[in-house]
């Protein structure tokens, strides 16, 4: 039996977005759709409000969710779950026993983005499985592309870095770009180095370094071509911050795919600069991939 999609929610908008988006995934996948419900209340002293209250609370949030999907997706096999312990720990245990782990990201009006919430980044770090990071429609910062607008397919965006190990973030984008018949697009942000001052100076080495990074992309990425035949591919390294680069590709993109390496760093686990930017800016859902 395949793994399931799994996708965590506690009755806000941003999660009933998120099980509709893990209920097409699923049958996208061809996998059964696992829904739970972590107790944020759990340990707490909250008066007039007991375990069998919460139970309760959490049942009802469950069959609510699963109905609503159902009358969607009427022959998706589902199931609910209630997760016990403080639910970052409870929500990355559920995604390491998952294919996939869908979790809502609320928004923020504005230009300061989109919020992912302490619990959603603790679980994304605590799980090597991949997360997806999904919006409510229709709460974007960033304008719809004409494409978007005029219904034409879009593509699935993964950045890739030429100097890191990619191959999970390409695994994961083919196979999303196969199911969904999307266009796949590998994009990769490099810098001129700091000591170009002029704009002649910046024209030139751009001209010498370009064609070369060019080169080193399409080799890194060959093999992929040859893997999936079948998927629209394209590759582009293109000068400037990949966060910024990322989030403009975003624009005509339906998913987009960052990578976070599996490192602890003084303060413990962590995403890098890039996923964390994307993750609380991009408008379309975010899959964030661990690797070594």
């Amino acid at each position: 039996m395949s793994l399931p999609v799994t996708v965590g929610v506690d009755g806000s908008p941003e999660s009933i977005a998120a099980a509709e988006w893990a209920a097409h995934e699923s049958e996208i996948r061809g996998a059964p759709l696992l829904i739970v419900h972590a107790d944020e209340w759990a340990g707490a002293a909250l008066p007039g409000v007991g375990p069998d209250a919460r139970c309760r609370r959490a049942d009802e949030l469950l069959a609510e969710t699963a109905e609503c999907v159902r009358r969607q997706h009427p022959a998706l096999e589902i199931d609910t779950r209630q997760l016990a312990g403080p639910p970052a720990t409870a929500l990355a245990g559920a995604g390491a026993e998952a294919d996939l782990l869908v979790l809502g990201s609320r928004g923020l009006s504005g230009l300061r983005g989109f919020l992912l919430g302490s619990v959603g980044m603790a679980a994304i770090v605590a799980t090597p499985r991949p997360v997806v990071l999904v919006r409510v429609p229709g709460r974007s910062t960033v304008p719809a592309s004409r494409s978007a607008v005029a219904g034409s397919s879009r593509d699935v965006v993964v950045g890739v870095d030429i100097d890191q190990y990619f191959d999970p973030l390409l695994d994961f984008g083919f196979h999303e770009a196969a199911g969904r018949g999307a266009r796949l697009l590998a994009l990769y942000g490099w810098s001129i180095p700091p000591v170009v001052r002029d704009a002649s100076a910046l024209v030139a080495a751009e001209r010498e370094m370009g064609p070369d990074i060019a080169r080193r992309l399409a080799a890194d990425l060959r093999p992929w071509r040859l893997k999936f035949p079948s998927v629209d591919f394209v590759e582009r390294s293109c000068v400037g911050g990949p966060a910024q680069l990322l989030l403009q590709a975003a624009e005509n993109a339906e998913l987009v795919v960052v990578g976070r390496r599996m490192r602890m760093g003084a303060l413990g686990a962590h995403v890098g600069s890039v996923a964390h930017a994307v993750i609380h800016h991009c408008a379309v859902p975010v899959a964030v991939i661990a690797h070594e």
